[in-house]
């Protein structure tokens, strides 16, 4: 048992190591920092979509723009923090004052989700203060705390250094995918303020990254820290202004021509610099096409989330919340990376087919579309149980036949129902009622037992309207109640009651829900509902209580219940579907996140290692701040679409497929024309200049897919 608890091997003159080994004990309190940081990021950022739009109430398109806003600005801000730790501050003192603005940015985004505080301008303001800070936070310490790692080890220790980031890596997958099962559940199963609790959705990251802050500073007296040696993107970037500035100064026919625009720096910078970043410009330019891949791959946060709420999430023993779908991805990139690394690729080498890194991503954009082709096939499917859409001049009806006998129902110059209505009979499909201005008045004719009742409404066009048909004192009656016109969002159920008694009633729905409902078939309002059996409800009239038994009330679904009469100590009801229930299970999500977390797997981490493998050690980071921004770009194609072209669910899935594939075909035709570099050629290079690059340097380990 003594044998286990001897973590540390102090010795004079050397750092604090792990167990004995050449592990620094330093990097526990990274590995723990980042678990800590990355459950903080992707937990918060996993709730988001459904915040804004059950939340704030914004539509499906805004919320979707926004989401992605928030996403590309954690992309872009990494160059800010690359820029602060390498010219300014270090690497610790940055990553310790971004993480007090996260900090700050989470607890003002979480204050911002109390529905008791303030109006909603004051949530939105709060809110998206708070994503600003959290996406500055999370961006600026993303391209540190890698790095920062890395320092801790000594030069002869490469092979310690290596598992490190695999350890760092496994940190990364593991926060992300515990927060994104865990946050959804605390936002739909807990409730608070009488709704889903976002309070505490937000809250327990924004304590994460509490812990994560207070972790890193506990290990700062273990800390090797390196001081700031100069940005080297800034290098390249003044460089290539350089060069291009001296060209157009110099368009002279007299002048004579340099073999690469870039030998136009010549007179500023030395040829060594110049030649590097001739190879890093050359992996820049394959770069181009690789954000339609983010584009896609981003969705699964925004479209796909909301493609979820509309879907069956009964698992039998389990039932998931729409957002808890993205936990697929890290559990499924834990799977992959053995399994690929293991056996796809030595099979297909086995099989002496040459699988090029070109080749595989090229692979990882055709899975992703393919993704998004299975995604607009089950939006599809899922759009059959959708309300009718409504357009000017036309209305939709249906007729709920309350009375004994059958109905015959004519409406003034329309030959709509032209079988009798049977008592209580199961109401068909919504028939569509075409007007001749935004509203009309009709005329209404009962025909019931060789008598005719006509009595005269106001319809409105793009409204949904059922006729209900009672008896009322010997005789028929009826009312034109209003319908829900599109099904209930988030999964939830909508219900309202008609009372057919002649006495007001009480009801009460699990024990939280109290509708007053007037006597002789009056209807109460819509009440949105979790989904769930309700068998415990209460009915109270002036004679006294009787039980409610309403049953499944399902995902997506409207319901109308009928209260018929009372006997035997218990309610009779009569319950009809209005729109009907979510009927395309979640499980055939299951598909498309194979498909994507496959392609992430080929395109991700092959492209971080090829790009790497083609560029000296000191412009490593230079192509880390250029992948990091394919990733913003991609995230900015997506905000484009969903505010400027607004289209079918199915049909923007269908457009992201084939431009994905159109991106893909031109990326291989770019990788064919591509020379690669033999690493060996670059070894020399980067032995001689390891060590003032080692503050820029970014294990490409480190970032295979969490960038």
């Amino acid at each position: 048992m003594d044998e286990s608890f001897p973590l540390l091997d102090v010795q004079a003159g050397h750092r604090q190591k792990l167990c004995g080994s050449n592990y620094p004990l330093s990097i526990a309190f990274i590995v723990v920092n980042e678990f800590c940081e990355r459950f903080s990021y992707y937990g918060m950022r996993a709730v988001l979509t459904l915040y804004f739009l059950s939340f704030f109430h914004w539509d499906e398109n805004l919320s979707t723009a926004v989401y992605h806003a928030f996403s590309a600005l954690c992309y872009f801000t990494p160059v800010i923090g690359a820029i602060m730790a390498d010219s300014w501050l270090g690497k610790y003192k940055t990553i310790i004052y971004l993480s007090i603005v996260y900090v700050v940015g989470h607890l003002i985004k979480s204050v911002g989700a109390i529905p008791s505080l303030g109006n909603q301008t004051v949530h939105v303001i709060l809110s998206m203060v708070g994503l600003f800070l959290i996406a500055l936070g999370t961006g600026g310490i993303k391209p540190c705390v890698s790095a920062f790692g890395g320092d801790q080890f000594e030069e002869e220790h490469t092979s310690e250094r290596s598992k490190f980031f695999s350890i760092f890596y496994l940190s990364i997958n593991a926060g992300s995918l515990i927060s994104t099962f865990v946050t959804p559940v605390l936002r739909g199963d807990v409730k608070c303020f009488g709704e889903d609790c976002y309070a505490l959705a937000f809250g327990v990251p924004a304590a994460l990254m509490v812990l994560a802050l207070v972790v890193f500073i506990a290990g700062s007296g273990l800390y090797r820290k390196t001081p700031p040696q100069g940005n080297v993107l800034l290098e390249v970037c003044k460089c290539i202004c350089f060069a291009i500035k001296n060209r157009l100064k110099n368009r002279s026919r007299q002048i004579p021509k340099r073999d690469h625009w870039l030998d136009w720096a010549s007179e500023k910078y030395s040829k060594q610099l110049i030649g590097e970043v001739k190879m890093v410009t050359r992996v820049l330019f394959l770069f181009i096409p690789l954000p339609m891949f983010w584009a896609l791959f981003d969705q699964q946060g925004s479209r796909w989330t909301l493609q979820a709420t509309k879907m069956n999430a009964d698992f039998g023993i389990y039932v998931l919340q729409p957002d808890q779908m993205q936990f697929l991805n890290p559990l499924l990139i834990l799977v992959f990376i053995p399994i690929f690394d293991l056996g796809l690729y030595p099979l297909i080498n086995m099989c002496k087919f040459n699988f090029t890194p070109i080749r595989k991503m090229a692979t990882g954009m055709i899975l992703a579309g393919m993704a998004f082709g299975l995604a607009a096939v089950v939006e599809i499917k899922i759009n059959e149980t959708d309300m009718p859409r409504l357009v000017p001049e036309e209305s939709l009806i249906r007729v709920l036949n309350l009375a004994k006998n059958p109905v015959q129902v004519i409406i003034q110059d329309r030959d709509l129902f032209q079988q009798p209505v049977e008592a209580f009979q199961k109401p068909a499909e919504y028939s569509k009622l075409i007007l001749n201005g935004e509203q009309q008045s009709l005329r209404f004719t009962l025909q019931h037992q060789g008598l005719s009742l006509a009595f005269n409404y106001t319809v409105k066009e793009k409204s949904v309207y059922s006729l209900i048909v009672f008896e009322a004192e010997g005789s028929l009656s009826s009312r034109l109640i209003t319908d829900l016109e599109a099904k209930p969002e988030n999964g939830l159920a909508a219900v309202r009651f008609i009372n057919g008694l002649s006495q007001d009633v009480n009801l009460t729905i699990d024990s939280k829900w109290f509708i007053a409902v007037q006597k002789n078939y009056s209807a109460s309002e819509y009440s949105l509902l979790e989904r769930d059996r309700y068998n415990n409800g209460k009915c109270i009239t002036e004679t006294g209580e009787f039980t409610l038994e309403l049953g499944l009330l399902d995902f997506g679904a409207s319901y109308t219940i009928v209260i018929t009469n009372v006997s035997g100590g218990a309610v009779k009801i009569w319950k009809s579907e209005d729109i009907k229930a979510n009927n395309v299970h979640m499980a055939w999500q299951l598909p498309q996140y194979l498909l994507i977390s496959a392609g992430e797997v080929m395109f991700s981490i092959t492209g971080l290692a090829f790009s790497y493998s083609q560029s000296p050690a000191s412009m490593k980071s230079v192509l880390q701040a250029g992948w990091l921004l394919t990733v913003a770009v991609g995230n900015t194609l997506v905000l484009i679409v969903a505010q400027a072209a607004p289209m079918a669910q199915w049909a923007e899935f269908v457009l992201f497929t084939v431009l994905l594939f159109a991106v893909c075909a031109i990326f291989s035709i770019m990788g064919y024309f591509y020379v690669s570099v033999d690493p060996e050629d670059l070894e020399e290079k980067e032995e001689k200049r390891e060590t003032s690059s080692r503050g820029n340097m970014i294990s490409l380990v480190t970032q295979k897919t969490k960038l």
